[in-house]
């Protein structure tokens, strides 16, 4: 379910390959990693945010609100989410790592 204000835009290179983008609303604004950041002796800094980033982000503000009269359940089951989707995430990657294929468009 979207947020009412936040405004997002996602892009693709001449490929139709992500290709970064933005996403902001009241108090934040994300400018996503734009374009793969190769490999080995081709590796590129970062040039925006990772989903993965985010979403610790948002784990961690959470833990914050879970250490407070504001602890509750809703707040664990969003938790338990957020951890799952980052574990999800991380599989990716490794899977993407194994087959040499991390840091590029290659599926």
């Amino acid at each position: 379910m979207a947020r009412a204000g936040i405004k997002q835009e996602h892009w693709n290179d001449a490929n139709g390959n992500p290709e970064g983008g933005v996403a902001f609303g009241n108090g934040f604004a994300i400018s996503w990693q734009h374009g793969p950041l190769g490999r080995d002796g081709e590796r590129k800094e970062p040039n925006g945010a990772f989903v993965e980033d985010i979403i610790q982000a948002a784990i961690g503000r959470i833990e914050f609100y879970q250490k407070s009269k504001f602890a509750s359940e809703y707040n664990a089951n969003a938790l338990t989410g957020l951890k799952i989707a980052a574990q999800h995430l991380h599989q990716r990657t490794l899977d993407r790592e194994n087959r040499c294929v991390e840091g590029t468009h290659k599926s």
